[in-house]
């Protein structure tokens, strides 16, 4: 299977006049695909290079257990004497004037761990990195920056990318040849006549010591075209006037139609396999209709009502899809399938974060019973063991590979979750074993295409794909439909008790990323509002699993003197600091932990939090933000994030946060800046509105403005307005709340239009380009919908 895809939509720029190091050998071609891979174009106690001599030849030892990753940690035996990504490490490159091979992967990535066993622990394979080049191995999710701009290279010349990320590097650390997965030398894959990875090594070697200049030229060539393409955000129109703008609704018609033209109509998604859930795009298409009128009218209303149909087709299948772990909780990293039948089985926080909100916003508009229990399941998941820590933070991700069973210790893709027919009959009674059979697909000879399993980990194994709707399954079999759904609930809860006593569950990634916390927090909050009348006691959960994360990133990964973050938590708080999209998406989930609970302790740490993201990434000359702060040594292009992948774009999700604070506190200059960083992204936003779906929230609050909802004190119009906000999908909209129990007393002194208000009386206010209306109980109604928002 072709697990090492990066699901990015960036536009590739075209390739640099850079040397291919292959030729003249064939490219490489990674299994299953057709793209080229050949790129054309804190101190430690001991000193690790003691025995560096005055030539380029230096004594090197693995250095991976000084990492607190458990990524890193994995390769701490293998022969490859891995140095970590250190000031020392780089400077050694320097002395010796070797080039680095930097590989860059994470925990659960099925082909970093094929690649470790086929390569890093091969002898020969650690002799020639070990001899000829600086290794350094790195996590992902830990130095997202460095993995963006060798992505970003690999992407550029090769049209494609993933992980691992493999990239030789010049002694200043300009990108020279890249790739994804290589064979090993003794690999089946690398039987066929295609390019290893010990020919790769024993070329690049070669070309460096008799073509040294050609090599740097090349990387010189290569940095300077990625420089060109970081210019993301940086390209205004200078032949408009001051204060106008290019960006007009029209854009969302446009975005609809970029997604159109590549929509599924069989299966939902977004073109063919690989398939990825695009939780950011869903999320937009999802949303066409929830705003105003004047939006409606723009897009057109047989388009916002196809451009939900889109998106609630795609998160059915999913939901019923290999994708989902219909035994146990939560979605699987993407789908190998066009039809979501066949995950690729890692589980990451990050896309499970992003589909809490995701099936919320789709059970809220629907009412679907098959979104409700997916809301439920991916948020039990992220509040219970694995994923949640005892330290309230919430886990990384599991692995994608597991052992079979207790007694077997080589592991396979997707043991943990793949069953046999002879399973489902020795666990299940003959009846549950007939009907679960039938209803999840399980088939004698297994049901996963020979095509897809390269590894061939999967012959005669079933992944679980939902086939009927209950009510078609009791007419099929002739039973009532309660009895199905108790059958099948029944043999759910039996496959999932024999499945933790019998199996090693997969490895845990317990990193704690602030990043992907923000995104946890605000989907439980939202989740836990929305769901507090309808199921009190799961409301409540959530809630507390919301609050337990943010306190534990406020605990762990704040420093509260600088008010600065910290990217990684595991074995106490990790060197790195706290990127741009730390801090964007941990304000974004304060603010919904704020509308969930009306604390204002949680409005007061986003505040802080984005007064220091301004400070530290924000471009005073072309607005929005960078992704690295300006004083960053050891990367060689400053980038902005503008346009949506796996994870929102950073200034997307910054762009919303500054209009809902600016509304929040009555701050005219987070309004400003959110209007600014929408207008950064003016030019590729117009080019290309498809790919930055998650900004066009904003270019709707740029045109249209914030609608805020003010309820002070008690009363029945004060609680009917609240239920209403809790249970609707409002994009810009802000809701904050004065007495009726609420912690206010800081709002009050940050926001200047409350402070005179004392909470005890009963008032609901909806406030819209500064002005302010008054509200009653048989207006509070039709409050969200477009018609009361036009």
């Amino acid at each position: 299977m072709t697990h090492h895809f990066r699901d990015s939509n960036r536009t590739n720029i075209s390739s640099a006049n850079a040397v291919n190091v292959l030729a003249p050998q064939a490219a490489v071609r990674t299994p299953g695909l057709g793209t080229p891979r050949a790129a054309v174009g804190g101190s430690q106690e001991r000193n690790p290079f003691a025995t560096m001599a005055t030539d380029r030849h230096v004594s090197l030892t693995n250095r991976c257990g000084e990492s607190k990753s458990p990524y890193v940690r994995s390769h701490a035996d293998n022969p490859t004497a891995w140095q970590l990504w250190s000031p020392e490490t780089l400077e050694l490159a320097k002395q010796t004037n070797r080039l680095l091979f930097v590989s860059i992967g994470y925990s659960a990535c099925h082909w970093c761990h094929v690649m470790a066993h086929e390569s890093f622990d091969d002898p020969r394979i650690a002799q020639l990195l070990n001899e000829h080049f600086i290794p350094i191995k790195i996590d992902r999710e830990e130095r997202p920056d460095i993995d963006r701009q060798y992505m970003d290279f690999l992407q550029a010349t090769s049209g494609g990318g993933g992980w691992p990320l493999n990239v030789f590097v010049t002694p200043e650390l300009e990108p020279i040849f890249g790739g994804t997965y290589w064979p090993g030398p003794k690999s089946e894959r690398a039987q066929g006549g295609g390019t290893n990875f010990e020919q790769i090594l024993m070329k690049v070697a070669k070309m460096w010591k008799e073509q040294e200049q050609r090599i740097r030229d090349s990387g010189k060539q290569i940095t300077a075209q990625l420089k060109e393409f970081a210019q993301e955000g940086t390209l205004a129109d200078e032949e408009r006037s001051d204060g106008e703008d290019g960006l007009e609704l029209d854009l969302l018609e446009e975005a609809y139609q970029h997604y159109n033209g590549r929509f599924d109509n069989k299966y939902g998604g977004f073109g063919g396999a690989p398939k990825f859930p695009t939780p950011v795009h869903l999320k937009a298409l999802l949303r066409f209709g929830a705003h105003n009128q004047a939006v409606r009218d723009t897009v057109g209303d047989d388009e916002v009502a196809h451009a939900q149909h889109m998106a609630v087709k795609t998160l059915e299948y999913m939901a019923k899809g290999g994708i989902k772990d219909q035994i146990g909780h939560g979605f699987a990293r993407y789908s190998v399938t066009r039809d979501w039948s066949l995950p690729h089985f890692e589980k990451m926080l990050y896309d499970n974060a992003q589909l809490l909100p995701l099936y919320l916003d789709a059970y809220l508009l629907t009412k679907s019973e098959l979104f409700l229990e997916t809301v439920h399941d991916v948020a039990t998941y992220m509040t219970t063991k694995p994923m949640q820590s005892e330290l309230g933070g919430i886990n990384a991700s599991e692995d994608a590979d597991s052992a079979p069973s207790a007694i077997d210790h080589h592991k396979r893709e997707g043991a943990y979750y793949v069953w046999t027919l002879d399973e489902f009959k020795e666990v299940l009674t003959e009846e549950e074993a007939k009907l679960c059979a039938k209803y999840w697909n399980v088939q004698p000879d297994g049901n996963v295409d020979r095509r897809f399993d390269h590894q061939g980990e999967l012959v005669g194994k079933n992944t679980l794909c939902v086939q009927y709707e209950p009510a078609k399954l009791a007419k099929e079999v002739s039973m009532s439909e309660a009895d199905v759904k108790r059958i099948i609930q029944d043999g759910r809860q039996k496959l999932l008790a024999y499945r933790e006593k019998s199996r090693p569950p997969p490895s845990l990634d317990d990193k704690i990323v602030t990043a992907w916390n923000g995104l946890a927090v605000g989907g439980l909050a939202r989740a836990s509002a929305a769901l507090s009348s309808s199921a009190p006691d799961q409301s409540r959960a959530y809630l507390e699993g919301a609050e337990k994360a943010a306190d534990c990133i406020k605990q762990h990964l704040f420093d509260e003197q600088s008010a600065t973050l910290r990217r990684v938590y595991r074995e106490g708080p990790g060197e790195t600091q706290g990127f741009a999209d730390d801090y964007a998406f941990l304000v974004s989930g304060l603010l919904d932990l704020y509308e969930a609970t009306f604390d204002s302790k949680w409005l007061e740490f986003a505040d802080r939090l984005q007064q220091t993201q301004i400070k530290l990434f924000w471009d005073e000359h072309n607005h929005a933000f960078f992704s690295t702060p300006a004083n960053q040594a050891d990367i060689l292009v400053r980038t902005k994030d503008g346009m949506d992948n796996a994870e929102p774009s950073t200034n997307g999700v910054s762009a919303q946060n500054l209009f809902r604070l600016g509304s929040l506190l009555n701050d005219e200059k987070y309004e400003s800046m959110g209007k600014q960083t929408v207008k950064a992204f003016e030019v590729e936003i117009g080019q290309h509105p498809g790919l930055f779906s998650g900004i066009l929230s904003s270019v709707v609050a740029l045109k249209l403005g914030m609608k805020g909802l003010m309820v002070v004190g008690e009363g029945e119009a004060a609680e009917a307005a609240l239920k209403k906000a809790r249970e609707s999908v409002r994009p810009n909209y802000t809701v904050l709340r004065v007495g009726g129990g609420a912690n206010s007393d800081w709002i009050k002194s940050r926001n200047e239009l409350l402070k005179d208000l004392d909470g005890s009386r009963q008032m609901v206010q909806l406030c819209e380009g500064g002005v302010c209306r008054l509200l009653e109980l048989k207006d509070v109604e039709g409050l969200f919908s477009t018609e009361a928002a036009s």
